[in-house]
């Protein structure tokens, strides 16, 4: 019988997951040494970065991305970057290196005590396996696990001698296993919930991430267009479910429940489909619901259902009832007025990043993805973006700095794999920038042809704007001055320039879009909020 490490190569081979994003430590070495030909390693110089970039990958390619990271340390460099794959439901199989099994209870040097509790409560499941036998039994669990509703993160710790011990002969049995999900309404609960919305006054939509990560973005145009109802995107909407210019959106509710519910005051029926309700940030309380109006939630998420505090929530396939409530029979109402055009831009210098955002607009791919964290200028985004397709929008869904730049890396990375021609660019705020930068490394050695967009204020913007909001104007802290990201893209072997003007941005932009290789235009733009 082949052992457990040859056995876990032909297991991964069998679920699709040949790529494999890590920085590799001692503990790692033996299952890495001689990695099958057709096997793929993508270093990143920071195990954030790593698991930022496996993020977009998997987020991108809507497949699970496999991690590989060193022992504890390494764990605890990824788990910042880790709070966002929580929050976007990202299935990240992340396995790290153990010290060998009989020298764990001494604590000797890079062993991972207790390696099972270390990154809870983020993952769905983590375990370090009771004998070497049990390892490839324990990595066909959480492989299955992370692509289960609601899908997630899992974490596997393997001490390192596991691997050449002999796999049990019942592991053979584990590489022909599926699992699948079958969440779908009765036919009771879908006639229930058409006559709900058909017999609403007044409906509305609110989207969420689960509907564009189940490119379910159509159907919902399709009961958006049924219902003659407008369309709001969830409050902190790490992806895009709706298409920005179809004359029912209406924009990203605000992420407070004061905001929320004078945004919905006057509907009967708010349905939210896809999201939490309602991931919130600001505190600003009050009435949960606009007086006179009922919540239906639908979601594949239970712990979402479970811990909203208002509405009725049904669990299930997003997709499936999408699809079947947009193509009920039924007359369409008339649609809703479309909001105005987005108001004319100033082109000035340092440049207005509304007008940045609109030049975007007129020269990018009609097909482009945007791996955002650009906090300060979400406003001036979703005002000026047209977003058309899903898959077309990444955002750090738990607000975690440290994603967009190695996120766009494995987006790219992921359109390149499946042959979309899509291209990635990454707007990038400088605060922001600073917690991945390694990333461009990757982009260099792996010629990624990422477009990184970095907006240089020299302030965490939307950080001064909260300290206005809680009063705490003065907080030390806030400006991050005097950094050439140019010059550390050139250092990192990235072709990089940097601009003053819209013009001059264009222009850097449309000579990147013909490039097939990581491109970084530095624009120093205006102060703005969010």
């Amino acid at each position: 019988m082949a052992d457990v490490r040859d056995v876990t190569y032909e297991l991964l081979r069998a679920r699709g997951l040949t790529t494999l994003f890590g920085n590799p430590g001692s503990n790692e070495l033996p299952f890495l040494a001689g990695m099958p030909a057709d096997f793929r390693y993508v270093l990143g110089l920071h195990e954030g970065a790593v698991l930022a970039m496996a993020d977009g990958y998997a987020q991108a390619s809507g497949r699970p991305a496999l991690v590989n990271l060193h022992a504890a340390a390494g764990t605890g460099n990824a788990l910042g970057a880790l709070t966002n794959s929580v929050y976007s439901h990202s299935p990240l199989v992340i396995t790290a290196g153990q010290q060998v099994r009989s020298t764990i209870g001494q604590e000797v040097m890079l062993a991972n005590v207790e390696a099972a509790t270390l990154p809870r409560p983020l993952v769905k499941w983590s375990c370090e396996p009771a004998s070497a036998q049990d390892v490839p039994r324990a990595l066909s669990q959480a492989l299955h696990l992370a692509e289960l509703p609601a899908k997630g993160p899992v974490y596997v710790s393997v001490p390192y001698d596991d691997w050449a011990h002999e796999a049990p002969p019942e592991a053979r049995h584990l590489l022909a296993r599926r699992t699948a999900a079958a969440g779908a309404l009765t036919a009771e609960q879908c006639e229930e919930l058409l006559a709900d919305l058909d017999g609403a006054a007044n409906p509305v939509l609110v989207l969420g991430p689960e509907v564009d990560a189940e490119r379910a973005n159509d159907d919902a145009v399709r009961l958006a267009e049924r219902l003659g109802a407008p369309v709001w995107i969830a409050p902190s909407p790490s992806r895009c479910p709706f298409p920005t210019r179809h004359p029912a959106f209406r924009g990203v509710l605000p992420a407070a429940v004061r905001g929320v519910t004078e945004a919905l005051r006057g509907h009967d029926l708010i349905l939210v489909v896809g999201a939490p309700v309602f991931r919130y940030h600001q505190f600003v309380p009050g009435e949960h619901l606009p007086d006179g109006a009922r919540l239906l939630h639908l979601t594949g998420d239970p712990g979402e259902a479970a811990r909203a505090p208002m509405g009725e929530a049904l669990v299930c396939s997003v997709a499936d009832a999408l699809a079947r409530l947009g193509a009920a029979p039924g007359g369409a109402r008339r649609a809703p007025d479309p909001l105005p055009e987005p108001p004319p831009v100033r082109d000035g210098s340092p440049v207005d990043p509304a007008a940045l955002f609109a030049a975007l607009r007129e020269h990018a791919p009609h097909d482009a993805v945007y791996v955002k964290e650009s906090t300060a200028t979400t406003g001036d985004f979703w005002r000026q973006a047209d977003l058309r397709l899903p898959g077309s929008y990444f955002f750090p869904a738990s607000g975690g700095l440290g994603f967009g730049l190695p996120a766009a890396v494995g987006a790219q990375l992921a359109h390149d794999e499946l042959g979309t021609g899509r291209r990635v660019i990454g707007l990038i705020g400088d605060g922001s920038a600073n917690y991945g930068i390694t990333a461009l490394w990757t982009a260099a050695q792996q010629q990624v042809p990422v477009i990184f967009v970095v907006l240089k204020n020299g302030t965490y913007g939307a950080l001064r704007w909260f300290a206005g909001v809680l009063d705490a104007v003065g907080t030390p802290g806030m400006d991050v001055p005097g950094i050439d990201f140019a010059g550390i893209a050139r250092g990192y072997g990235v072709d990089a320039t940097s601009v003053r003007t819209t013009a001059d941005f264009t222009a850097a932009f449309t000579r990147a879009l013909d490039q097939r290789r990581p491109v970084l235009i530095e624009v120093e733009t205006e102060l703005t909020e969010p």
